[in-house]
């Protein structure tokens, strides 16, 4: 494990590329304000139909780079076997107590691949966990203030969009960093969406989303808590 490091807001994710496609704007853009942000991986990418995990480390740290995040690390849950057991809450629970975010950034709860979804359950009890001081890892204890879901990819109305606009070139250099994931290749071929039409497709999506926010391109979140308002006149995104 990585030299501990605070980091004001921690994306956790089920693979490497992950949290480049769907929140790597909106941590470009929290650096901006002057935010230490920080991405665990749960998984290498060993199981990967592209890639190995030692290529998609090195990719993953390139898009680190690119993200300018100031943290990095991924686990050893094995690829395409997220599984929310006692020992995996308890692997991330350690990162939480290290790092001690003060939001995290977690999978939307549905979704085509198991991890993904899995993540999601698993980095929330993970959370809680984090806070119990019974719950012995050699650090305090420890718990995020805030969670939400990273949603690009739900067929789900957002709670809220960030504004990326300024980031999505960025944003868009940090996934293609992955070039054993997004090259042309055979490998793949049939599952993977062709390279020419990522850029398309990439920033279709985020100029959806910043429609609803009322700006070019956004990226989607959802909170399961009531939001509060302190001035009305303060409110973004207009009405009519």
């Amino acid at each position: 494990m990585s030299d501990p490091v605070l980091v004001d807001i921690l994306a956790i994710a089920a693979h490497r590329d992950d949290v480049e496609q769907t929140c790597g704007g909106t941590l470009m853009r929290m650096h901006s304000l002057g935010l230490r942000t920080g991405i665990l991986d749960m998984t290498q990418g060993e199981a990967g139909t592209r890639g190995s995990a030692a290529e998609r480390a090195g990719e993953a740290a390139e898009a680190a780079r690119i993200l300018r995040v100031c943290w990095r690390d991924a686990l050893d849950i094995p690829d395409g076997r997220v599984e929310n057991t006692w020992e995996n809450r308890l692997k991330i629970v350690r990162v939480l107590r290290q790092v001690r975010p003060r939001v995290v950034i977690l999978p939307y709860g549905q979704g085509r691949h198991p991890d993904h979804y899995n993540s999601s359950t698993l980095g929330y009890e993970a959370c809680f966990l984090s806070g119990l001081a019974k719950v012995e890892t050699g650090s305090a204890p420890y718990r995020p203030f805030k969670i939400v879901y990273a949603s690009l990819y739900a067929d789900v109305r957002p709670s809220f969009v960030v504004d990326i606009t300024a980031f999505i070139e960025e944003r868009f250099r940090a996934l293609l960093a992955y070039r054993s994931q997004y090259d042309d290749q055979n490998s793949g071929s049939g599952l993977f969406v062709p390279q020419d039409e990522i850029r398309e497709r990439t920033f279709s999506m985020a100029g959806h989303y910043g429609l609803l926010g009322g700006v070019r391109y956004a990226e989607p979140f959802l909170q399961k808590e009531v939001g509060l308002v302190d001035d009305l006149t303060l409110v973004p995104v207009q009405s009519i």
